[in-house]
């Protein structure tokens, strides 16, 4: 025999009734708990309240006699519908004579409202059982009032298992020998005395619990609309999955801290008769569910799950008086049960110069002034400091009874909020390692339980959601490199890139859920808003998604801004964009320093070589202790394409023209031609070499003429070029009577920068460079004799783009 119980979604419409009458059905099963019609509860208490302080309560009984006279013309036709209308509207009578009395009398004790309470279920009872019977599922509905006993608790009645089981076993023995499938509502009972009464929060799902372990049913069935309890609460964590398996203990457990599949008291009897409870899903019946169990099969993940508690207050008892001496913790929880403050979790320090007690917030203050009160003495003599509140709290629980066998979780809990700069309050842990709890920011749970959930349940899959400044030339390569390759990084690297925003010159769009990076035009276009950079930077970090990366693919000074509070937010960023690092001295130093004080990655591998690794080499070299002596480097794909191809038969102009065909320039090629481009890397790379430089501390051989750079248009300019062929081709010729060829090269030093164009010849590794290669050679105390060589493409969209895409890709790695 098993117990079905349904919850409000089952009685929410006529298609959800019929879901509960295919379940029946389908299962065969004899006994089905049912609760009240979803607002039915809250109606009958409106009722109440307004009967007693003498207000409209007629108008509400009508309210709930129209509702259950809607649900019975919408399920049922004919001699069911008038047999079930006959028996509600007598049980409306009695409601009705009820709230008349407490109207006349102006008093309603707790007793009297359990009796108006009981109606709701007792009529929705009614309506089910002629609903299955006329379906071809013979039904009759039972009082629950005769078969469970309780105490007189009123409003949170305790039953009375001896006595409950007589009557069951009584009733029952008549009841399913008649073959009739009995409906029960949930949650009533009545005293010994025979006072109505309720089981309270949880009360239809403790019902089918009491009738299981009278019964000695095989298994509970709870129907609702969730596919079972989740590995996380699915609107924090869009991830949170059903969990197979799990046991009681680990069930109590995560329902203390907010899973609102089961509540803890409605575990208890069929905890102690070891009955199985299953919670499946009405409106996905093929969902296997979550099956409670006393032993779990083990679970493949090192925990069950998180749950949580949104909103929570510490209340906080410190002073240099409370070390050593016995009782104090006795006073403190005494204080707080007697003005009834619920304590949700203790820690304390082994200084014992402080008890920190999470409550509910509106338990709080109460719970302090008890505490003033209680050690007043103490408060006075300064020896205990006034209570402490903290308020906009959060409890995260990580459960399950593998813990204490794996090394290493709590660990793995605290790197995954760390990494996303997410400030643990308080920390709670049971010797019996169940449950490990900690208290966060109420803004940073949806983030903090997101972080953990990644790192204990998607098998090592680190996710990035990046926000995309600048969908440019390379920031649009970049999205389509993104959707190409984001399937094998998932499949065989466990990296999933989730693009959450997309912002260019014109239009940006934010979406949690993520971004088609193969549709992003079309996502900025529907769905877009005009571009707001300090309110795209602000909507992410509203957000406060994990392991969020800002990706600024812009040549801009304007997202520069913005740098220091995003690191300060604990977000990541990538950058091509060389402006932050060749600016001042001090902001390059203020970002490295805010990134390493805040643990968040700051990488900005293609501000020099573009996909090429030259600043991770120099950094790895200065952190090993090697000392960088010279670096010579050829730091333009651009002006390497134009003096690589520069021969007898080829002018300058004609070159740059040629670039400008290939893309290989900017729009405007004076951008390339003045070498302020080129003066940024090189003043990033003496930087990273450990050389404090500034821009103006760098020698520069200019290519153009003034006539040139300040030409009105960018035609104007290209017509201009080819004044500077002839002497170009003199040095050119100067150069090759030599058995050179010109390069233009950045030399590096402490002693300074300088930019020239000079001759090489076969002797210097320049002298082979082809196509648009970018060459960095670096001279240290290790490598004197021979210069470490790095040699690459230096320009290009896609090599850019890749190299960015690969600084994410560190990103993610370093979230593991």
């Amino acid at each position: 025999m098993k117990i079905l119980k349904f919850g409000e979604a089952a009685l929410a419409g006529t298609e959800a009734v019929h879901g509960l009458v295919r379940v029946v059905r389908e299962s065969q099963e004899r006994i089905v708990v049912i609760p009240a019609f979803p607002g039915a509860m809250r109606m009958l208490e409106e009722a109440s309240q307004a009967a007693r302080s003498g207000g409209d309560w007629l108008s509400r009984w009508n309210a709930i006699r129209e509702q259950h006279r809607s649900m019975m013309h919408a399920l049922l036709q004919g001699t069911w519908f008038m047999d079930a209308e006959s028996a509600v509207d007598e049980r409306l009578g009695e409601l009705k004579s009820i709230l008349y009395g407490i109207s006349l009398v102006r008093d309603l004790s707790g007793r009297t409202q359990d009796l108006v309470a009981s109606f709701g279920p007792m009529l929705s009872a009614i309506v089910i059982a002629r609903v299955l019977s006329q379906e071809g599922i013979p039904a009759q509905e039972v009082d629950s009032r005769s078969i469970i006993v309780t105490d007189c608790h009123y409003g949170s009645a305790h039953w009375d298992e001896a006595r409950t089981r007589e009557r069951i076993s009584a009733s029952f023995a008549t009841l399913m020998a008649q073959h009739h499938v009995t409906v029960v509502p949930g949650s009533i009972a009545s005293s010994i005395e025979g006072a109505v009464t309720m089981l309270g929060r949880a009360g239809d799902d403790l019902t089918a619990s009491i009738l299981a372990h009278c019964l000695g049913a095989e298994e509970i069935q709870i129907w609702s609309e969730v596919d079972g309890i989740m590995t996380a609460d699915r609107l924090a964590v869009p991830d949170a999955f059903a969990i197979p398996e799990i046991s009681f203990t680990e069930a109590l457990e995560m329902s203390h801290f907010g899973a609102h599949v089961l509540h803890p008291v409605a575990l208890v009897p069929a905890m102690e008769k070891a009955i199985p409870i299953r919670i499946r899903n009405l409106f996905n019946p093929e969902a296997p569910g979550t099956r409670i169990v006393k032993h779990a099969a083990p679970s493949p993940y090192p925990v069950r799950g998180l749950a949580s508690i949104p909103d929570v207050s510490l209340v906080l008892l410190q002073g240099p008086g409370l070390p050593g001496v016995s009782g104090i913790a006795a006073r403190m929880f005494d204080a707080l049960a007697r003005v009834k403050a619920n304590v949700i979790l203790i820690t304390q320090g082994s200084s014992e110069l402080s008890i920190c007690v999470a409550v509910l917030p509106s338990d709080a203050v109460r719970g302090a002034q008890a505490l003033r009160e209680e050690f007043s003495q103490e408060i006075e003599a300064g020896t205990i400091a006034e209570p402490a509140m903290e308020h906009g709290l959060s409890i995260i629980a990580v459960v399950g009874e593998m813990m204490k066998h794996r090394v290493g979780i709590s660990g793995r809990v605290f790197k995954a909020l760390g990494r996303n700069g997410i400030n643990v309050v308080a920390i709670a842990q049971g010797s019996s390692e169940l449950n490990i709890s900690i208290v966060t920011s109420a803004q940073d749970r949806a983030k903090a339980m997101c972080a953990i959930h990644d790192a204990f349940f998607l098998a090592g899959v680190r996710t990035v959601n990046v926000f995309l400044v600048g969908a440019g030339l390379i920031g649009s390569t970049l999205l389509s490199q993104i959707a190409s390759q984001n399937r094998t990084l998932l499949q065989h690297h466990s990296i999933r890139l989730r693009v959450a925003g997309i912002a260019n010159s014109r239009r940006m769009c934010i979406d949690a859920e993520g971004i088609d990076p193969a549709a992003w035009k079309e996502a900025l276009d529907c769905r877009g808003e005009p571009s707001d950079l300090e309110c795209f930077v602000r909507e992410m970090k509203r957000l406060n998604l994990p392991n969020a990366c800002f990706c600024d693919c812009t040549a801009s000074d304007a997202p520069l801004r913005f740098y220091e509070e995003i690191l300060e937010s604990s977000i990541s960023i990538v950058t091509p964009n060389k402006r932050a690092n060749s600016g001042p001295l001090a902001r390059y130093q203020a970002l490295l320093a805010r990134s390493r004080f805040y643990d968040v990655p700051y990488r900005y591998e293609t501000t020099v070589g573009a996909g090429l690794p030259v600043i991770g080499t120099i950094q790895d070299l200065v952190a090993s202790g090697d000392r960088i002596l010279r670096i010579e480097a050829v730091l333009s794909g651009t002006i390497s394409f134009i003096f690589n191809h520069l021969a007898e038969g080829r002018t300058f102009s004609s070159l740059v023209l040629e670039a400008k065909r290939r893309g290989y320039t900017e729009p405007d090629p004076r951008d390339d031609l003045s070498m302020r481009d080129i003066a940024r890397k090189t003043l990033i790379l003496a930087r990273e070499a450990g050389f404090t430089m500034e821009q103006d501390s760098i020698e520069i051989e200019a290519l153009m003429s003034s006539s040139i750079e300040q030409a009105e248009t960018v035609d104007a300019c290209l017509a201009l070029l080819p004044t500077m062929d002839t002497a170009i081709e003199r040095r050119r010729r100067e150069a090759a009577a030599c058995g050179q060829v010109l390069r233009y090269v950045s030399t590096i030093t402490e002693d300074g920068a300088h930019l020239l164009l000079g001759g090489y010849g076969p002797e210097s590794p320049f002298y082979s460079l082809t196509g648009t290669d970018n060459m960095v050679v670096i001279t240290t105390e290790r490598y004197r004799e021979n210069p470490l060589i790095i040699r690459g493409p230096g320009a290009g969209a896609a090599v850019t783009a890749g190299g960015v895409f690969a600084d994410i890709l560190k990103t993610a790695e370093s979230y593991l």
